[in-house]
């Protein structure tokens, strides 16, 4: 299994995927539900000198791949936007799309 990293470089990642996320509905992300559930998860299972928390390990593992999931669903979404099909093209945007020009027809027709 790879290693998880430290879990302020995790709590970053998903804090700045939910930027993006928020960014699209207009409203800061700071004032979201989700961004203060995040932030109060993490602080909670910090590790201090009183205690050694166990469940951190746990909660940093489904932070990881929380956050893996959030990257992939908009690495997703960008794809698809930028390749899915268009439906039919013609002839003329086609031939534009590979790089070639169709020949003029002679008299001035097309």
């Amino acid at each position: 299994m790879a290693a998880l990293g430290s879990p302020l470089r995790t709590l970053r990642g998903l804090l700045r995927e939910l930027r993006y996320a928020s960014g699209r509905a207009g409203r800061p992300y700071r004032d979201t539900s989700a961004y203060q559930h995040i932030v109060a998860a993490f602080r909670a299972h910090r590790v201090t000198s009183e205690k050694l928390c166990r469940a951190q390990q746990e909660l940093h593992f489904q932070a990881a791949t929380y956050l893996c999931l959030l990257r992939s669903v908009r690495e997703h979404t960008a794809l698809h936007q930028e390749y899915h099909g268009k439906g039919e093209r013609s002839p003329e945007e086609v031939a534009g799309l590979v790089g070639f020009r169709l020949p003029q027809q002679p008299g001035g027709k097309g």
